[in-house]
């Protein structure tokens, strides 16, 4: 990690700062590394108020932040601050972009093209389940983003989490989980897809947290699809932001008088685009439809996965193949195994395999 990451990890995970007073401090430096090297001097003309006089010894700032990414990496997450590669530019062009996250799960999700799904913690049956039936149909081309609350987060996860291409943010630091309930469904996202936070580890849920999370949903995004939302839910303001940042907006129609959907019949008003099926989505977007053929129904998800690595790729290595499918070398060569049986893969010679003409 450079001197410059390494001054944004301690400057937004340790200092204990607000964020108007870390980018005053910034903009005072010009640099997150000059600041971590010589904050004692900078903070007093920045910050009016007894914070300026903490954090004085350059030796505990680097002990603090040191300290910060050694837990990290016990309980397997990672940080991703704005100078990272992989940082996800479509963030850098929205208000206040975080300056760091933090992640735990599969890191080469962030370079994906992402879509989000969101809908109210009360949403109705059928509009659970056709959020996870589009879910699952955009995770062929999209890493699907969502929150982790019931109602359409939920079928958002439940749609896309067999197929791994899943980020859910959270509305707190990623060593919590909010609701608490779901902390298993946050074990799996971890192991199978993405959590991202902006806050500190072990921040809890703030008044404000929500609002913050839900720009962040809207931003990583192309697109953003309502499932559901009464006239003032908290799904609105993920579908507003996502028209702020010039984002498409999406969404489900109800019937006239239906407060759980109020909300998405307002954003049809506005000009949202109607959906009834993931087609409307992918045919927005310029993906051709594309008819299931005989010999695909029935697969597993992970399966399914897999053959379309090899349709899309052609004769592949299994490494190879692996990491395409976002598997271990030991699954593939499973779910290889399994396609091979149903006369729909064939070994190629060399570990190399292709789909059976």
């Amino acid at each position: 990690m450079t001197q410059e990451e390494l001054g944004i990890v301690w400057l937004c995970g340790c200092a204990e700062l607000e964020k108007r007073e870390c980018a005053a401090l910034l903009r005072a430096a010009a640099s997150p590394a000059r600041l971590l090297e010589e904050y004692e001097k900078i903070a007093p003309a920045v910050i009016n108020s007894p914070k300026a006089r903490l954090y004085k010894e350059r030796d505990a700032r680097f002990a603090a932040a040191s300290q910060l990414l050694k837990r990290l990496e016990r309980e397997g997450c990672f940080p991703i601050t704005a100078l990272d590669e992989d940082y996800p530019e479509a963030l850098k062009n929205i208000a206040s972009p975080p300056l760091l996250l933090y992640g735990k799960g599969d890191r080469s999700l962030l370079t994906k093209r992402k879509f989000c799904i969101v809908g109210s913690r009360v949403t109705p049956p059928w509009a659970e389940s056709l959020g996870k039936a589009i879910a699952g149909e955009l995770a062929s081309r999209f890493c699907i983003v969502t929150g982790l609350a019931e109602g359409g987060d939920s079928a958002a996860i439940a749609g896309a989490l067999p197929y791994k291409d899943l980020i859910s943010v959270l509305p707190c630091g990623i060593f919590g989980c909010y609701p608490a309930s779901h902390a298993g469904l946050k074990d799996r996202i971890a192991k199978s897809g993405l959590l991202l936070s902006e806050y500190p580890p072990d921040e809890g849920v703030k008044q404000y947290s929500f609002h913050e999370r839900n720009r962040l949903l809207a931003g990583l995004s192309e697109g953003v699809l309502v499932l559901s939302a009464g006239a003032r839910s908290g799904a609105l303001i993920t579908a507003n932001c996502a028209a702020e940042f010039g984002r498409d907006v999406f969404a489900l129609p109800y019937r006239p008088n239906e407060t759980r959907g109020a909300g998405c019949n307002d954003l049809l008003k506005k000009g949202a685009c109607l959906v009834t099926e993931a087609e409307d989505i992918l045919s927005f977007y310029g993906f051709e439809k594309q008819e299931e053929r005989a010999e695909e129904k029935g697969l597993t998800p992970e399966e399914r996965r897999v053959y379309e690595v090899l349709r899309e790729g052609g004769e592949l290595h299994s490494s190879v193949l692996a990491e395409r499918a976002g598997m271990k070398i030991f699954e593939a060569a499973a779910v290889l195994s399994s396609l091979e049986l149903k006369g729909l893969a064939v070994k190629a010679g060399g570990n190399r395999y292709s789909l059976a003409r």
